[in-house]
């Protein structure tokens, strides 16, 4: 009804505004904190959630101990909770709304629905309005009707829904995680608080993967430890690597780190009474035979870069990677390291060596030559005249033109008199393509 109508029938009513953003946080959080029964939750926003329990029922006792569980646990956390179960998603959210509770056996979906209004399908608002028009109030009386009519006069879309809610087909959810590829969790009967306690539980469950993992002779990328407290909230740290691992000691170190370096560390509040450690993005891992010398420096190397990933961040540990270019700021690129592949790019013959430090941009300056074509005498650059003793060159690098058209690059290795060695080039080749070519210095030697 409209406000002003509702607040003269009751002049004390509290009015708040929608907040849309607020909304959908919130459905999230409880999203989050509904993995703790099923790794498949999908959003079905604004007030709802579809969790497939293929499978999981029996962990709590049958399906109506379940659905018992979780609808007393999010009462708990002050929420007002409507639930029910059926074998498909249609059909549970519509008796979800319309028929609290309700437990639908596999196949008894159309017999559930049928005394539910057909506002249950969750229609466009104009097809619901047009149905009651046409004295169709319950799911029952709509599926009495033929499809062929009510694809006439509905669309095919409406027909596909009435379909899903009874029982005739379904569309799989899709869950808002990407799923692990394996999983060792710990519930608690009574929450846990201490360190000790947490610590242990989480060394434990990285055995459990790394004998799921060597039995599977595969090694995971990404780990993942996920803590749910008992007042709904829920704690989670990731670390990944740059090579499959499923050595349960290097895992709990790279956990470690990761926990060592949270600015808010974690805090169990009340207790943590579930601890689940996922594994993804496992690949094949082939065990190479151990020489007799001590160590393994790229291992060391690879879990060196781990551990400083985990600390600072995986973007904070790059490494430079060759492109297919021959322009040379941008012939690299830093990736990091633990994602960046191991093949390096193409390359086509033999160049003059590149500078170790190469500028973000070329910087400007001002030359004179001999001869149009040929190496610099003297340059400025930075207000300082530099004479040139030695020059090597030209590096003639032409730009591709299928990208970005630019004028044809010569590159000269030069050296002054103090010893100081600079990349600099011609930008532009004489009357071919520029009457006056600009100077650039690209890069320093060292």
């Amino acid at each position: 009804m409209p406000l002003a109508t509702a607040r003269a029938m009751l002049p004390e009513l509290a009015v708040t505004e929608a907040d849309l953003p607020a909304d959908r946080k919130l459905i999230e959080s409880i999203a989050a904190w509904s993995d703790r029964f099923t790794p498949f939750v999908a959003l079905d926003f604004p007030d709802g959630l579809f969790l497939d329990v293929t499978g999981a029922s029996h962990l709590f006792g049958g399906e109506k101990n379940m659905l018992c569980h979780v609808r007393a646990a999010l009462t708990k956390q002050k929420f007002s909770v409507c639930a029910a179960l059926a074998g498909t998603a249609s059909a549970a959210r519509a008796l979800a709304r319309y028929a609290d509770g309700a437990i639908v056996p596999l196949g008894g979906e159309a017999e559930a629905v049928a005394p539910l209004p057909v506002a249950a399908l969750a229609l466009d608002p104009a097809i619901t309005h047009a149905l009651r028009r046409a004295g169709l109030k319950t799911i029952g009386q709509v599926a009495q009707r033929g499809r062929a009519e009510l694809a006439r006069r509905f669309g095919s879309t409406m027909v596909d829904q009435l379909d899903r809610a009874l029982g005739r087909s379904e569309t799989p959810i899709s869950p808002r995680r990407v799923l692990a590829d394996l999983t060792a969790e710990h519930r608690f009967a009574e929450p846990v608080i201490t360190k000790e306690l947490i610590m242990g539980s989480l060394l434990a469950l990285a055995q459990s993967l790394s004998r799921l993992l060597e039995e599977r002779g595969e090694g995971a990328r990404r780990f993942e430890a996920r803590f749910f407290r008992s007042d709904g909230t829920l704690n989670a740290i990731a670390v990944e690597t740059a090579r499959p691992l499923r050595d349960a000691k290097m895992i709990m170190r790279l956990l470690d780190e990761r926990l060592d370096a949270l600015a808010d560390p974690l805090d169990p509040g009340f207790g943590y009474d579930l601890i689940r450690l996922e594994a993804s993005y496992a690949e094949r891992e082939n065990e190479t035979a151990q020489g007799f010398a001590p160590g393994d420096s790229e291992k060391e190397i690879t879990f060196l870069i781990d551990r400083l990933s985990a600390r600072f961040g995986k973007t904070r540990v790059l490494s430079f990677h060759l492109q297919d270019t021959h322009i040379p700021e941008a012939a690299a690129v830093a990736l990091p390291t633990q994602h960046a592949k191991k093949d390096a790019g193409w390359t086509c013959g033999e160049t003059m060596p590149r500078p170790i430090r190469l500028f973000a941009a070329p910087e400007p300056i001002e030359v004179i030559a001999e001869v149009p074509d040929g190496p610099p005498k003297k340059f400025r650059w930075r207000h300082v005249l530099h004479g040139v003793v030695r020059a090597e060159g030209p590096e003639r690098i032409a730009m591709e033109w299928w990208r970005a058209p630019g004028h044809t690059r010569d590159y000269f290795r030069v050296e002054d008199e103090d010893g100081r060695r600079f990349w600099l080039y011609r930008d532009g080749l004489y009357v071919r393509e520029t009457e006056r070519p600009r100077w650039y210095v690209h890069g320093l030697f060292a």
